[in-house]
């Protein structure tokens, strides 16, 4: 009866080990290979006419704070902040680099008066992967782009004595710029052609709904068409066109805060960055380490267990030493769960020397100085608003109240 027991509780605390194996082992089979070969930008040797280069806009990224993903690390809301400004300063200069569009630009808002919108959300930032949501469309409404880019930064990227002066997630943003690229090599020049047509004409529909809105149709799936041309020397057209420049105008102003923002933050955020990739490892490691303390705990516990149900008094004894040495083993496991939080919490002082204002309130125009107030987004619809009141009082109409 004994030796049946004794059986029997094997079995039982076996089979509990093995479910715990398997339960701290949960969600680990996930296996990255880190490179630092970096994604070679694609660039165009050939010289692309005018009415086939393409004005692209990337608005400032979705800081992604209320991303519905379970993070190794907190987010920390004022560096996602600079982030969404960074990384759209940062694939603009890849897109601008490839040789193969018109303006790219920043901007504040979708809206924007530009042939190719791109709109980033940040799924991931932690110093050794970078995750980015992009979505890009054009004038038309066709979508170009709806992808996850991830990459995996290796220590090597973070050496000083590396040699490496680029950020460590290039490749990220010039494979997004090497897959816009190839999208627009299989449109044809007439497509490229009619989609600038297109940008232009929906602007001039925005400005005087009653002069060009029969110029554009739409159809059911919100796709862009063109029902007319407006003739090339129609003075509204040419008024519309000035109040576009003028549109960029406001809009180059906000390229030279944008940059200077990101000049600003490199070291501070290259720092940051440097820290977080040594802090995330760390985590990962005692992550592991507690895992691996708590299991061979429990091994001792078990084993512990069945030689305290033996018959045999030095067994028992043992078993007792087995599962009092156990309990201590977890205990240090999770005493180094509570380590790893601690390095939780260092990333969070790191963060906070990010914090920046990153709101510009006056822009000097060649005729006026313009006071914008509030975000950026706010500042673009007050100039807006401003340019429609231009164009009502150059067009003979009564400036909106």
């Amino acid at each position: 009866m004994v030796n049946t027991n004794y059986t029997r509780l094997a079995t039982s605390t076996l089979w509990l080990l093995t479910l715990l194996t398997v339960m701290f082992s949960s969600g680990c089979a996930r296996t990255i290979v880190k490179s630092t070969q970096q994604t070679q930008l694609d660039v165009t040797q050939q010289a692309i006419p005018d009415n086939q280069l393409l004005d692209v806009g990337i608005v400032v990224f979705d800081p992604g704070i209320d991303y519905d993903k379970k993070q190794l690390v907190p987010v920390f809301p004022e560096i996602r902040k600079a982030e969404s400004h960074y990384f759209a300063v940062q694939l603009m200069n890849s897109l601008q680099s490839s040789a193969a569009w018109g303006a790219v630009r920043v901007v504040p808002s979708a809206n924007a008066a530009v042939d190719l919108i791109i709109e980033g959300k940040i799924v991931q930032s932690d110093g050794e992967s970078l995750e980015l949501h992009i979505k890009a469309a054009d004038a038309t409404g066709f979508t170009w782009l709806d992808k996850e880019y991830e990459r995996v930064a290796s220590r090597y990227s973070y050496d000083q004595k590396s040699g490496i002066n680029h950020d460590p997630f290039m490749g990220i943003y010039n494979e997004i710029a090497n897959d816009l690229l190839n999208i627009k090599r299989k449109h044809s020049g007439d497509d490229l052609a009619k989609i600038r047509v297109i940008s232009e004409l929906k602007f001039a529909r925005d400005f005087s709904p009653e002069a060009f809105d029969s110029h554009v149709e739409v159809n059911k799936k919100g796709v862009y068409d063109v029902a007319r041309l407006p003739a090339e020397n129609d003075p509204m057209l040419a008024r519309i066109r000035d109040i576009r420049e003028r549109d960029y105008l406001f809009i180059d102003t906000l390229q030279d805060y944008y940059g200077t923002f990101v000049k600003e933050m490199e070291n501070s955020y290259d720092d940051y960055r440097s820290q977080s990739y040594e802090e995330v490892l760390a985590v990962k490691e005692l992550r592991k380490q507690a895992r691996n303390r708590t299991l061979a705990g429990v091994a001792a516990v078990v084993g512990g267990v069945v030689a305290a149900g033996s018959s045999s008094g030095s067994a028992r004894a043992a078993g007792q030493i087995g599962v009092i040495g156990g309990g201590y083993l977890i205990k240090q496991g999770l005493d180094k769960r509570t380590n790893s939080q601690m390095h939780v919490e260092a990333l969070q002082e790191l963060g906070d020397s990010l914090e920046a204002d990153v709101e510009p309130h006056y822009f000097d125009l060649e005729d006026r100085t313009v006071t914008l107030t509030g975000s950026v987004q706010n500042q673009y619809s007050q100039w807006r608003k401003i340019l429609r009141d231009i164009y009502q009082l150059e067009t003979g109409g009564v400036a909106s109240q």
